[in-house]
């Protein structure tokens, strides 16, 4: 069995986001050969240099996963582009590339946190482009700490800002982009994150049926997809209750 997820965008601010995930590990994902976590996994990452006690207990419940035998791959995504391999090794993951081609099913799939196709949305493209330039990437982690604390304030806020005024069109993936980067890697199948529209997109790949696979964001109910011998299967769950 493997289980994919995404966009937990985890955070003190929401214990009850935490609570879920950690019992996801302490159940389900004890079963799983591999969990592949598909980007904006913390709400906000300004370098393994500045990891709190928060963020080391949650990297303490993935290194413990890890050590059960579960194989971890995290990918970046817009929030948390920032986590590099200090974090990484710690925890026991892996750092998945975005886009990667795993096999799943003994089937070629593309993984990618979904920022990407969201190519009508030319503001952010822009932004994203300066952002993850190698030279951009030195600079910001090599700021002072309150520099960089202060800037991922600054764009948070300016991202909510921005999106609450943008077409809902413009905020998700571009048809003909999804269909291009599934072309370019020769899948019929992709998964990704990043629109918080969790669903099964029937899709034509050329002469081939294919899909697209939407993850589910964290917020009221988490979401996780099952690939074992029953195929792929996304499904939702509700959040543990709170101890008394």
């Amino acid at each position: 069995m493997i289980l994919l997820i995404s966009d937990l965008h985890l955070q003190e601010e929401r214990p009850d986001i935490t609570r879920a995930f950690l019992d996801f590990l302490g159940g389900h994902a004890r079963s799983a050969e591999a969990l592949y976590i598909l980007g904006d996994f913390f709400e906000a990452w300004i370098g393994d240099d500045a990891m709190t006690p928060f963020q080391s207990s949650i990297c303490a419940a993935l290194r413990a996963l890890s050590d059960g035998g579960t194989k971890i791959f995290l990918m970046h995504g817009n929030r948390d582009f920032l986590i590099g391999s200090t974090f990484c090794k710690k925890a026991g993951c892996t750092l998945l590339a975005d886009p990667s081609v795993v096999r799943l099913n003994g089937e070629p799939v593309l993984l990618m946190h979904g920022d990407s196709l969201c190519t009508l949305d030319e503001g952010y493209m822009r932004l994203r482009r300066v952002l993850r330039n190698p030279l951009t990437l030195f600079i910001l982690r090599h700021l002072p700490l309150a520099t960089r604390r202060k800037l991922a304030r600054k764009l948070r806020n300016e991202s909510r800002a921005q999106t609450r005024m943008k077409a809902s069109d413009i905020v998700d993936v571009t048809p003909e982009e999804v269909l291009q980067v599934m072309r370019q890697h020769g899948v019929s199948t992709l998964i990704h994150g990043h629109t918080h529209r969790p669903a099964v997109h029937a899709l034509q790949v050329g002469d081939r049926p294919a899909r697209r696979i939407v993850l589910g964001d964290w917020d009221a109910q988490g979401w996780a997809l099952q690939v074992d011998e029953q195929g792929f299967k996304l499904s939702p769950f509700e959040f543990p209750a709170q101890s008394a």
